[in-house]
């Protein structure tokens, strides 16, 4: 569990539960595109709000926050009963979907980074791994459970941005930074990325002949 004791701890605590939000009405949207009635829509919308943090609690030999504090079903919970009952004023706006996709990819990516680096220390390998691993692991099973092939492995610059926030967030703290100013940066400039890569179409290289 979480010390809140620490301030620290009660920020990226706060964060996380904001990830969880944002990742948890992305699922609440595909669920109701793709015909899911009330339970499958808090079914989808929890899975991809908690999937993420849940794959690395485990990886690292901890018991998953997202089980034993309350607060993030309860998140994922309000979060799709609020998008199933506004659904029918939101459905034009595919891009809000979009944008909470990366606010919820650039909190996960640097929530997943600075637990592990509370637990075990400026090792970039962990670091980007805990990151990667909270950012992606709920989009995954969210776009795997409608049947579509993931966001991560199709859409451009996506675990690029956030390789690339992750990064900076490990060296800001390498270089004696502040964890607060590594976190909001981290955050800031993965969001950023994946806002800018939307707008403009930016693609990674493809190979010769794959279809689009």
């Amino acid at each position: 569990m979480i010390d809140f004791s620490i301030p620290s701890q009660v920020f990226i605590y706060i964060l996380d539960l904001f990830g969880t939000m944002a990742f948890a009405v992305t699922g609440a949207f595909k669920a109701i595109e793709h015909k899911s009635d009330i339970v499958g829509i808090l079914l989808l919308a929890t899975i991809t709000g908690v999937a993420g943090g849940t794959i690395r609690d485990v990886l690292l030999g901890q018991f998953p926050n997202s089980l034993s504090d309350p607060a993030y079903v309860v998140i994922t919970v309000l979060s799709s009963i609020s998008i199933f009952f506004l659904y029918s004023h939101l459905k034009k706006h595919w891009n809000l979907f979009l944008k909470f996709d990366a606010i919820g990819l650039g909190v996960f990516a640097i929530i997943g980074a600075t637990f592990v680096y509370n637990l075990i220390g400026l090792n970039f390998l962990a670091i980007m791994l805990g990151g990667i691993l909270t950012a992606v692991g709920g989009g995954i099973l969210r776009d795997v459970f409608v049947a579509q092939i993931p966001i991560v492995f199709v859409k451009e610059f996506y675990v690029s941005a956030s390789f690339i926030g992750i990064s900076i967030f490990y060296l800001t703290l390498y270089f004696g930074g502040e964890l607060y100013f590594a976190t909001i940066l981290g955050i800031m400039l993965t969001t950023t990325l994946r806002l800018i890569a939307m707008k403009f179409n930016w693609n990674l290289p493809k190979a010769k002949g794959s279809l689009d």
